[in-house]
């Protein structure tokens, strides 16, 4: 699963900001790069009195809104259950890299963005998915053989991290 990582951490510990970074240098190299952003909150995606609002909230199951900038499909749950990672994952279009902000319990390979300054327990000890660890602290000294620990404050180590990670993918 080379080509699948997701990207956790507490509330406040950057991962949105890395990934941005992240993103933005690779898709800058050529690199087609999906994400998928897990959010707990009900999402508004169109002003209430947008077309498409109108519509999707008269009942419409799916709506999707189509332009020359870009298409989105919002589909209404209407208390169905939540779709898996998987099932959303394979929505999403062939990629060099999907990375998934959220999903912390999912048994996929994780990237932890962790500053303990925020109070929080690190969640690689507790988790065997985690392979990397991108933190503004130095490593602990009973750090697993298996988890790379990066430099949260220095963006192009992470980097460096990723792009030999996505290079030793299987083809």
């Amino acid at each position: 699963m080379h080509n699948l990582l997701g990207v956790i951490g507490w509330s406040g510990s950057g991962k949105t900001t890395l990934l941005e970074t992240l993103v933005g240098q690779l898709a800058a190299d050529g690199l087609r790069i999906n994400v998928v952003k897990h959010s707990h909150h009900d999402v508004m995606l169109e002003p209430p009195h947008k077309d498409s609002a109108r519509l999707r909230t008269a009942g419409a199951a799916q709506v999707m809104i189509a332009s020359p900038f870009r298409v989105a499909i919002i589909r209404e749950l209407r208390g169905a259950p939540e779709p898996t990672l998987a099932e959303q994952l394979a929505r999403l279009d062939p990629a060099d890299l999907t990375l998934v902000e959220g999903y912390k319990w999912e048994a996929i390979p994780k990237l932890e963005v962790q500053r303990p300054s925020l109070g929080h327990p690190p969640l690689y000890p507790n988790d065997p998915h985690i392979v990397a660890v991108a933190s503004d602290a130095p490593p602990p000294d009973d750090l697993p053989d298996n988890v790379a620990w990066l430099d949260l404050n220095a963006p192009a180590t992470v980097l460096a991290w990723l792009k030999a990670r996505i290079n030793s993918a299987p083809a």
